[in-house]
């Protein structure tokens, strides 16, 4: 019973994530550049979770630890998906940087934390991640795409050593979305004026639409059911929910949007499905005592 909420959590952080991808790549292909959307980003959220700012008890001695989680999932992280989703589908974004993020998940969770886990949990992770492969048909790999296959690779290591950070330094979701909307806003601002911009011909419903879902669904809604369900669930399991955003974009595509599901697709869904069953079971020696 105790792991309903943070279970629930999850789910939302999947069902967020999975039209945040969505929503980036529509968001890149109008008059909006990447530096644009995530000046939007972040400033929204600093003003949304403002009075939690101004009564936060900041302490220059863990300037480090605000920093690997305010830009773990901050303006590093969206800009390499935002450029990468210039040149891959959605589809195959989620498959790089969430199917990856249970691979680095488990590496991390091993390295800092010696966590183990039963052995055919590792084999489940394997068999979503290759699922999640499965998902892009082949066609992931072609030589047009390597740049954009690098960006994502890259964002999915920001948003592990985030996912990590949390649970290393024990932050509370009060923390994270106080501390990343603060750390991108101060650095990214200053940067924001190198990038290219888009801002004066963009319309005002593409801003307010990316500044809405960026700003306050993703930048904070989803900040505080992830580190709710890490502090309860712990990274790897968190990460294991974050590799089904594929499989729930491309549903959702299927539902709402009336796209037809592909052979592989379907593969891949049933490949993730049956991998997260797998993994959910507890180990044998665990069951006889």
């Amino acid at each position: 019973m105790k792991a309903i909420k943070p279970t629930l959590a999850g789910l939302a952080v999947v069902l967020i994530w999975s039209g945040w991808i969505t929503l980036s790549r529509h968001g890149v292909h109008t008059h909006l550049q990447p530096a644009d959307i995530t000046l939007l980003r972040y400033w929204t959220a600093a003003l949304v979770v403002s009075p939690l700012i101004l009564r936060y008890p900041w302490t220059p001695t863990r300037l480090w630890q605000y920093l690997v989680i305010g830009l773990g999932v901050g303006f590093p992280y969206t800009m390499l998906s935002f450029y990468g989703l210039k040149v891959l589908r959605a589809a195959h974004a989620g498959v790089l940087v969430n199917g990856m993020l249970p691979v680095l998940g488990a590496v991390a969770a091993w390295l800092l934390f010696r966590q183990r886990i039963a052995g055919h949990r590792y084999a489940a992770i394997g068999l979503i991640f290759c699922s999640n492969l499965v998902m892009t048909g082949g066609s992931l790999f072609s030589p047009d795409q390597v740049a954009g296959i690098v960006l994502l690779l890259a964002a999915a290591l920001c948003y592990t050593l985030h996912m990590t950070g949390i649970r290393l330094w024990q932050m509370s979701w009060r923390d994270v979305i106080v501390i990343v909307p603060v750390v991108n806003v101060l650095i990214f601002t200053p940067l924001w004026f190198v990038f290219p911009s888009g801002l004066s011909t963009a319309t005002y419903h593409d801003m307010a639409l990316q500044a809405i879902y960026q700003g306050v669904i993703v930048n904070v809604l989803a900040l505080v059911c992830v580190a709710y369900a890490i502090h309860h669930l712990g990274t790897i399991t968190v990460a294991l929910f974050m590799s089904f955003v594929p499989v729930t974009t491309a549903l959702l595509a299927w539902l709402l949007l009336g796209e037809a599901l592909s052979p592989w697709e379907l593969a891949g869904i049933t490949g993730c499905s049956a991998g997260l069953v797998w993994y959910a079971r507890e180990p044998r020696s665990r069951m006889l005592r």
